[in-house]
């Protein structure tokens, strides 16, 4: 992945189970600029008036943030949207969510929204629940996202630098991963030793289509040679992504050991919400 850096400021790498997080700490540039000019000037006065009008600049801008959390989506009678109306996406908060629904074969892809509760049944009548039962913090709605063999975009209207997106197995995905079915293996194999993972890849992309960075994240992960860190993720976990900066397009894909000639075995599903971000001024 390559790393933004920042002048002024220190990286630090550190080891997470499988995972490589990157942390960026920065310092502003109009401290910086408040530095040179202390090592500059020489009147005693005149470095106050500086110092009182630089710390006044950095306090005084307002930081403009953004929440999608899809509480202001109306899920119907049946507790969910799949795009069945043809509308071929929809907005939540600074960002648009793309579906694609096939009314031949009554199928989606792309996003969805939901309020589905059931944390039981492992089967496709079961699409639109999370695991954890709820949306991310207990909410009622919440995003999923189906993978269909091609990635998927949300596109935000303003550029956001992305602080917070909780992420969830669904409840169907979890289930065929725990148990298996007629199309998919379960997780681990019969003896529990086979080094199975599934995972969410987010890559980012600024306004003209340059990559930032990219993001894996395991939903389960079975790889390690420690067979008490395996894993299928039963809760909402946060990510944070502002390291990419300010993206416009979030880009969404899936893959998994368990594949075959015609793709994924197992259920390419993936719950979202909370998305939380600093607008670009």
């Amino acid at each position: 992945m390559s790393q933004k850096t920042c002048p002024t400021g220190n990286i630090k790498s550190f080891r997470d189970k499988s995972e490589r997080i990157t942390a960026i700490t920065c310092f502003p540039a109009c401290l910086n600029s408040l530095t040179k000019n202390i090592f500059k000037m020489k009147k005693v006065l005149l470095l106050v008036i500086l110092t009182t009008a630089f710390a006044f600049s950095c306090t005084r801008e307002e930081i403009k943030t953004d929440l999608i959390d899809f509480e202001e989506l109306v899920t119907g009678a049946e507790g969910y949207w799949n795009g069945s109306g043809g509308e071929g996406g929809f907005y939540s908060g600074n960002a648009y969510f793309v579906n694609h629904y096939n009314a031949g074969y009554d199928s989606w892809s792309g996003f969805a929204y939901s309020n589905h509760t059931d944390t039981e049944t492992g089967d496709y009548t079961n699409q639109y629940s999370s695991i954890a039962g709820t949306g991310a913090d207990l909410s009622e709605n919440y995003g999923v996202y189906f993978f269909f063999g091609a990635a998927d975009t949300l596109v935000f209207t303003v550029e956001e630098k992305i602080k917070n997106i909780a992420l969830c197995n669904s409840t169907y995905a979890y289930k065929v991963m725990q148990n298996g079915n007629d199309f998919a293996k379960k997780f681990g194999g019969t003896d529990g030793t086979d080094p199975d993972w599934f995972k969410l890849t987010l890559t980012a992309l600024d306004i003209d289509n340059n990559k930032l960075g990219l993001a894996e994240i395991y939903l389960a992960d079975f790889r390690s040679e420690n067979s008490a860190e395996d894993y299928i993720a039963n809760s909402w976990q946060n990510i944070d992504l502002s390291i990419f900066g300010f993206i416009k397009t979030l880009v969404f894909e899936m893959s998994s050991s368990d594949t075959g000639d015609w793709g994924m075995n197992n259920p390419a599903y993936v719950c979202l919400d909370n998305i939380e971000g600093e607008l670009i001024r």
